[in-house]
């Protein structure tokens, strides 16, 4: 089985390519998915962050407001790190679960989309890890105009990550997400080659194909050595 972790900065356009992975009939395990469910009203995630943060963060229905809560860990490192530590044992249980699901239905190449790969350190599980890029001046245009928000509170939200410029020196495989939507296909398509390439032994064993060869074998040559011994 091949993890393929992709991961880029805020705007910078993960999304798409990983929409773009999704039409191509690759599996994504989505992390900003997986972050949304295990802080639903009344799961654990979600009286781990009230009881931090303060019924101020809630809408009307219980549920959390994402956005406000947005600006509240933008804008505040040691909150945002509070953030991080309360629902990283959750989001990870999530993600691997997810993974776990599809390695079952005999999955080969699994995109694993975490906005934190690096900081969270799980790059360490992926190969290749692709790694959406823009240039700094396209990347401010384009979260002030998506977000509606101030250069300011533009910046605030790119520094709360780790700079972009050095994921892309850290990536196997970089996508440069600064020009069109066709260009951006166009590399897609190189990268889809790259990936989908034939496992490598090592990824073959991790495969269910290939753990259960495995236990096949196995289980063969005990059968013969015990009736080798009668």
């Amino acid at each position: 089985m091949r993890l393929v972790g992709l991961t880029g900065g805020i705007a910078s356009g993960k999304s798409t390519v990983s929409s773009l992975f999704k039409s191509a009939g690759v599996p994504v395990v989505d992390a900003d998915i997986v972050a949304r469910n295990v802080v639903q009203k009344d799961t654990g995630g979600w009286k781990k962050v009230v009881k931090a943060f303060g019924n101020d963060i809630l809408l009307e229905n219980g549920e959390i407001d994402r956005a406000r809560l947005g600006q509240i860990v933008f804008s505040d490192p040691v909150k945002r790190k509070l953030l991080n530590s309360l629902l990283a044992p959750n989001i990870s249980f999530g993600i691997f679960w997810e993974i776990l699901k599809l390695w079952a239905n005999g999955c080969t190449v699994i995109v694993v989309d975490i906005p934190l790969l690096f900081e969270t350190k799980m790059d360490r599980w992926t190969n290749p890890v692709v790694v959406v890029w823009v240039d700094p001046k396209t990347h401010m245009e384009r979260l002030m105009s998506r977000d509606g928000c101030s250069e300011e509170q533009a910046q605030n939200q790119i520094n709360a990550q780790l700079a972009l410029d050095w994921k892309k020196s850290e990536a196997d495989i970089v996508i440069n997400n600064s020009g069109s939507l066709d260009d951006t296909k166009q590399q897609f398509q190189e990268v889809l080659k790259q990936v989908s390439g034939p496992l490598t032994w090592k990824e073959c064993l991790m495969s269910r194909d290939g753990l259960l060869s495995i236990v096949v074998c196995t289980t063969a040559g005990v059968l013969l050595a015990q009736k080798n011994l009668l």
